[in-house]
């Protein structure tokens, strides 16, 4: 039997952030990592394919948690109010790892490579979410039209929330940033970001 190795691959996540945010991702090896983590680079493989994702490993769950959410909405709601769920889901997700976040944030945003893979991902949770909501019976184009919504309220809610400045929960910014994109699309009022317990605004 192989040595028991605790957390092996958390800990080798924390190693790879920590040497991508000294040194950069393209200067950083496996092998550093795998020595930061005091675990061979075997260990490494057997948790990861590449270098690369270790950043993105958790993308699957989270599209995964996401389109389940959309998925077990009440049918009557409408698309954007199941995305809302999807939304609500996610941000738990992300509950006291602000600071991890923002370092993989910073990361990726300074790597061509990097920032494209995330484009990726978030395409492909798009025709995730695009695809569930066809399930539930929505037409096109207005599944797909509603599912990059989802993904770009996500997307803009979670660069808010990593802010420097920012102290509210992901949830609340979620939420604020789709009440915006309802006032946007409705010619509605937005709701004010001085209220940080406004619910969404479901709609009829």
């Amino acid at each position: 039997m192989g040595r028991w190795e605790p957390d092996a691959r958390g800990r080798l996540a924390t190693a790879a952030l920590e040497l991508y945010s000294e040194r950069g991702y393209e200067q950083t090896t496996v092998a550093e990592i795998a020595k930061r983590a005091g675990l061979t680079e075997r260990t490494f493989f057997r948790h990861y394919a590449d270098k690369r994702e270790v950043l993105f490993a958790g993308s699957g769950d989270l599209q995964e948690l996401f389109v389940r959410a959309v998925a077990g909405a009440a049918e009557s709601v409408a698309p954007v109010d199941a995305l809302a769920a999807g939304l609500d889901a996610v941000s738990e997700v992300f509950v006291d790892r602000r600071e991890y976040a923002r370092q993989r944030h910073a990361v990726i945003t300074a790597n061509a490579e990097l920032r494209e893979r995330e484009l990726i991902k978030l395409a492909t949770l798009s025709a995730a979410l695009a695809e569930t909501l066809r399930r539930r019976g929505v037409a096109e184009p207005a599944a797909s039209l509603a599912a990059e919504a989802g993904v770009a309220v996500f997307k803009i809610g979670f660069e808010r929330w990593i802010a420097a400045s920012e102290e509210r929960e992901m949830s609340q910014l979620m939420r604020e940033s789709l009440n915006e994109l309802k006032a946007v699309t409705t010619g509605g009022e937005v709701a004010s970001p001085a209220s940080p317990t406004a619910p969404i605004q479901y709609s009829d």
